[in-house]
């Protein structure tokens, strides 16, 4: 049973980041199918700049041709707010509860995991794999997280690769990955403002961008 790695996300647009931070994190973890969930209404964010079909398309492009990586629809066409506790229980009722999946977060995300919906549930579904910047070890920013994150971290961090292999759910990976200074927000700006996103997304995202005159 081969553990899947999940990276969600408004994907508005997907950028070399994203893909950097999900390559780095499989590596590492010898996981050999990633699913890129786009979001369709995310919960704590304004909505989405692109409709639906146009972040879809994006990640459809950006992920051609590597054999790790797989589109899954399960959010993208919700009009609902889209929890990842709910995503991850649909996933769990398909998969069966002995595969071991694997939610991939950045560190930005894991500071805040504690004002995510039903929280604590995330690790009766899946193992988290926290992507933090090369250089800053955890000892250096972990002390500013929430005292209940902080006890779950300290019972569930692993240290061990294997272990997220051969248990289902429950543990949580730190993981220095690849740093590029790429944010969707910004890449929305640059478009916008006549700017060059080239080498920032991956050339088909850009082609595509700039055909359907998306952020302009």
């Amino acid at each position: 049973m081969h553990p899947i790695g999940i990276l969600g996300g408004t994907f508005d647009p997907i950028h070399l980041g994203h893909l950097r931070l999900a390559e780095d994190l499989a590596e590492a973890l010898g996981i050999n199918q990633v699913r890129i969930l786009p979001t369709g209404t995310p919960p704590h964010r304004t909505p989405a700049h692109a409709p639906a079909a146009d972040r879809m398309a994006m990640v459809r492009l950006a992920i051609a041709g590597n054999p790790r990586f797989s589109l899954d629809e399960h959010e993208i066409h919700k009009t609902t707010p889209c929890y990842m506790v709910d995503t991850l229980s649909e996933l769990r009722a398909e998969l069966g509860p002995e595969r071991p999946l694997v939610l991939f977060v950045g560190g930005d995300a894991f500071m805040g995991l504690d004002g995510w919906h039903q929280w604590q549930r995330l690790f009766d579904l899946a193992h988290l794999a926290v992507a933090h910047r090369p250089g800053f070890p955890p000892e250096t920013w972990l002390d500013r997280i929430a005292p209940a994150l902080m006890t779950q971290l300290l019972m569930r961090r692993s240290k061990d690769p294997v272990e997220l292999a051969d248990q289902p759910a429950g543990r949580i990976w730190l993981q220095a990955v690849t740093q590029l200074d790429i944010s969707s927000s910004s890449i929305r700006s640059r478009t916008k403002a006549g700017q060059s996103i080239r080498y920032l997304v991956p050339e088909a995202v850009h082609d595509y961008i700039h055909h359907h005159h998306l952020y302009a």
